[in-house]
């Protein structure tokens, strides 16, 4: 089942491309028709990449890595920020911090120093200080958070990159390419799709169109997120049967290993003691000696009346 259609894509103002004389002639696969001077993107094409790109975007979503959404462009800003905040993305709204990705350590030290103005306000390490010395802090904090955005939370470099417009957002683009991190992008018939891995053809222009297209990559890495969660859940169930399972087995054995030495095994109950053998065996030794020794006391007795009879 597709994620939209054309009719919807239609009604959103998705097909329409820049004026014939902006074109960038690497959007020409892309391109079903020029009217009135305008160049009319071929929305069968979008709804296939839009496909690819919603599918991409759901499985890093569901191996719980990150992704970053860049929109700067005054049309994309408000949308991308409402609707992204909502799955817990980060997303860059504001001009583009240069070397963001590419210095990213750096980027790292300005968000903890943020970090660090956030703590120390909470527990009142500031309330010492003037007036105007809060002040400049305050402002400087405003200022980091303006410029670093909802990427507070981003430990690490994101695993893709999605991008409203790929000519205002060029140096992001550059920076992803250059660290091979994965483009995903709305192109429209202006730009160029060479260096994106996964192009969108669609108006980049218009707020129904980026609503549109935001709104379908959003549900996706939702879906993502929610499989991801469901099967750590699933995991837990069956880490924990299993060691129930295993505390079960165990307890079970060591209740036969009491059984047995409270039961002593019939060899050990019937054996008879060594030493008791030994003393039967000299018993009856003895025993037979003196059967023998009577025995031949009574030949001579014999022999004497024998001769006195005769």
């Amino acid at each position: 089942m597709h994620r939209t259609n054309f009719k919807e894509l239609l009604d959103a103002g998705v097909h329409f491309g820049h004026l014939k004389r902006k074109w960038n002639p690497n959007m020409a696969p892309y391109i079903f028709m020029e009217r009135n001077g305008i160049h009319i993107i071929d929305l069968e094409k979008t709804v296939v990449k839009i496909e690819e790109a919603a599918s991409a975007l759901k499985q890093i979503a569901k191996s719980g890595r990150k992704v970053l959404f860049v929109a700067t462009k005054k049309q994309a800003r408000e949308i991308v920020a409402e609707r992204i905040s909502k799955i817990q993305m980060p997303y860059v709204t504001e001009r583009w911090p240069g070397g963001m990705l590419t210095n990213f350590p750096t980027i790292r030290k300005a968000v903890k120093k943020m970090s660090s103005i956030d703590k120390k306000t909470a527990d009142g390490t500031y309330d010492s200080l003037s007036k105007r010395e809060r002040l400049q802090i305050k402002r400087q904090r405003a200022k980091l958070e303006k410029q670093l955005g909802s990427i507070v939370d981003l430990t690490r470099l994101p695993a893709v990159l999605f991008v409203v417009d790929v000519s205002k957002e060029y140096i992001a683009v550059r920076e992803a390419n250059r660290l091979t991190i994965p483009v995903i992008a709305m192109v429209d018939t202006n730009s160029d799709p060479t260096n994106i891995d996964f192009p969108i053809p669609a108006n980049d222009d218009a707020s129904k169109s980026i609503s549109l297209i935001i709104d379908i990559m959003a549900k996706a890495i939702e879906e993502g997120l929610n499989e991801r969660k469901m099967e750590k859940e699933k995991e837990a169930g069956d880490k924990k049967k299993k060691t129930v399972e295993n505390k079960e087995k165990k307890e079970a054995g060591t209740k036969r290993l009491r059984a047995k030495k409270s039961k002593p095994e019939a060899s050990e109950k019937y054996s008879p003691n060594p030493v008791i053998n030994e003393v039967k065996a000299e018993i009856k030794k003895d025993e037979k000696v003196n059967a023998t020794d009577s025995e031949s006391k009574k030949e001579p007795a014999e022999t004497d009346s024998k001769m006195i009879n005769n």
